[in-house]
């Protein structure tokens, strides 16, 4: 899941934007009209939405109702029209924060995380986990992949945060089985076995080829990391 995408149709300003955002440690996907941003969003899942109002072709309201009948992703509008009337109609349509132009960038850092931790109810640790295409939320306890939620029993979410956690690293079966389970659990590591054969028709794409979460040899488990 990407962080955040970017519809602005001003060459200089989409650069700045996307060049501070990235500098922040966000991940950002640019587009310079509406209809290119609305296909984007139909293939690939983002946190949030940052839209201009004065657009070619589709404008910001237009684009926001049609986003709006299949997403909930949270939306930030930026506008020169600065009337109480344009700012209403943008929330009557759907976004849930506007920024008047021109505005500071430090000031448009500021509201995007405002409106991050509104809506994911994040904190400053973090209640948000991400690895390519699957994002867990730890204070609802939902895991989704490409944006469609999939359903996990506790133990399953268990597991998959103590990977995601750890990426890229190996993870000893003993030191998984006792994060997890407990040292003084009754159950047999074959339980582990289990779970992790569960994870995998969850979210491998072949998960006779595990490429996300890979054993390791005599070892233990892998989650992320080089594609083998």
């Amino acid at each position: 899941m990407t962080d955040i995408l970017v519809i602005e149709d001003n060459e200089e300003l989409g650069t700045l934007i996307a060049d501070f955002l990235r500098r922040e440690g966000y991940s950002v996907e640019w587009r310079m009209n509406a209809e290119e941003g609305i296909e984007l969003l139909k293939t690939a899942a983002f946190k949030m939405l940052l839209l201009d109002v004065m657009l070619p072709g589709m404008d910001g309201y237009e684009a926001l109702q049609e986003i709006r009948r299949t997403q909930k992703l949270p939306v930030l509008m930026m506008s020169a029209r600065t009337d109480d009337q344009s700012k209403i109609l943008g929330l009557q349509v759907g976004a849930d924060d506007y920024i008047d132009k021109p505005f500071s960038i430090p000031v448009l850092g500021f509201k995007i995380k405002a409106l991050l931790r509104r809506a994911y109810d994040l904190t400053e640790d973090r209640q948000l986990l991400t690895y390519d295409n699957i994002t867990m939320d730890l204070g609802s306890r939902k895991v989704y992949k490409d944006d469609k939620e999939i359903s996990l029993t506790g133990k399953e979410f268990s597991l998959l945060e103590y990977m995601m956690k750890h990426p890229g690293q190996v993870i000893n079966k003993d030191k998984l089985f006792n994060e997890v389970w407990g040292i003084d659990s009754f159950s047999e590591q074959g339980s582990l076995n289990v779970h992790i054969r569960w994870l995998r028709e969850k979210f491998e794409d072949d998960p006779k080829d595990p490429q996300l979460i890979k054993t390791v040899w005599r070892v233990g488990y892998q989650f992320g990391g080089t594609k083998a």
